[in-house]
């Protein structure tokens, strides 16, 4: 995919003395006092803001925070801790800046202005043209550095982009579309992708794109338990979606045509409550008792699984196979988790559930890519192209 990088734009001397508008994703969550929680995504986007200094701009920086009602301001709606927390890293003072939008306000080169709560502004969500043409006047450089928000269409994500003098992306931007890349628009195969979650109509839409795609689809979790009623097999009272049968009967229908496959669980793991204390039972996946709750793979299942993946040129991983939060019933999760760090293969991971994951194994260095976007992340697996990757790729065109 081809787009302009920001450290391209710093590379050809351009960005000295000029206003440069960072869109991040500040979004952190905050306690009932308004004290942040946790800081990740305010760390995250320093490296941007850090090049636009050293290059000799005036650095602008915005994000939405929470949900606020656009025109209407309250307290708990504003920047101030955000800014206060990015002063800190920065080590250096950062002013923040209320109804900016009409301007009115000076940054100077070596300064960095935050403005206030994008969500605020009457016409963001829904990315009106009066408001697009007003963010573009104020800067020079537009940066979105915040693929969090790159699915959707918004006045700081969409509508700058398209009436800045330059729109590019920034490093944290350039790293997750460069990872997509690599992972799904020309992928080392075989391409595996693992996609688990409690229902298949959620990530129907993905699997159906991916069974187009990938060599091997590993699904897990409730999806799973479909699968394995499409494929004859009993689940008990497991949680399961019958009414969509067909269309996963139609997802390995898919594979199958391609010489790739959906490998069905050949044991799983039981219990008659579903509660961290429940008693776990290992069981052949043709022996589920009708009172029974799978609640993850069996260990036959995930070695044959971490063999795959241990095998696999890219890997893709959207999801536990388990409910990995009680000890009894992680063991899939976790054998996935530490086939994956061991493989050879380029993998991408994203999604909460998985990162909570990758952060309990402890294999985030032994992970190629970890994605920061949720949303974002689901709509590239579905195969859509992001509006923030659309416009870039124009804007550079």
């Amino acid at each position: 995919m081809k787009f302009l990088r920001f450290s391209d734009v710093i590379a050809s001397g351009f960005a000295r003395g000029k206003r440069v508008f960072i869109r991040a994703d500040l979004n952190v969550p905050q306690d009932d006092n308004g004290n942040i929680t946790e800081d990740t995504r305010i760390r995250a986007s320093i490296p941007a803001v850090q090049m636009a200094l050293d290059a000799g701009a005036a650095v602008m920086v915005t994000s939405h925070l929470g949900r606020p009602t656009e025109g209407e301001f309250k307290p708990e709606d504003s920047l101030a801790p955000v800014a206060a927390r990015m002063s800190e890293l920065l080590g250096k003072p950062v002013r923040l800046v209320s109804n900016w939008v009409d301007g009115g306000f000076v940054a100077t080169p070596g300064e960095v202005v935050m403005l206030e709560n994008c969500r605020l502004n009457k016409g963001e969500k829904k990315n009106s043209p009066e408001l697009a043409a007003k963010l573009g006047k104020l800067c020079d450089i537009f940066v979105h550095d915040a693929f969090g928000t790159a699915h959707r269409a918004e006045g700081t994500t969409y509508g700058i982009a398209e009436t800045a003098p330059i729109a590019c992306a920034g490093p944290l931007l350039a790293a997750e579309m460069d990872a997509i890349g690599k992972a799904l628009a020309n992928p080392k195969r075989p391409l595996v992708a693992i996609v688990a979650g409690s229902k298949v109509s959620t990530k129907l839409t993905i699997l159906q794109a991916l069974a187009k795609n990938v060599d091997g689809l590993i699904v897990g979790g409730g999806i799973a338990n479909t699968f394995m009623l499409a494929a004859g097999l009993k689940i008990g009272k497991s949680l399961a979606e019958p009414d969509l049968l067909g269309e996963a009967t139609a997802v390995i229908a898919a594979m199958k045509a391609r010489g790739a496959e959906v490998p069905i669980p050949t044991d799983v793991v039981c219990a008659k409550t579903f509660s961290p204390d429940a008693v776990a039972t290992v069981k052949a996946a043709t022996d589920v008792a009708d009172d029974d709750l799978i609640l993850d793979i069996g260990p036959e299942t995930a070695a044959k699984l971490a063999a795959q993946l241990k095998a696999a040129g890219t890997i893709v991983w959207n999801g536990p196979v388990g409910v990995f939060e009680f000890a009894a019933f992680e063991g899939g999760t976790k054998a996935i988790a530490q086939a994956i760090a061991q493989s050879p293969a380029f993998s991408i991971a994203g999604g909460g559930d998985t990162l909570a994951a990758i952060a309990k194994y402890g294999i985030e260095k032994d992970v190629g890519y970890i994605s920061t976007g949720g949303g974002a992340f689901l709509e590239v697996l579905e195969g859509k192209t992001l509006p923030a990757f659309e416009v870039l790729a124009r804007r550079a065109g």
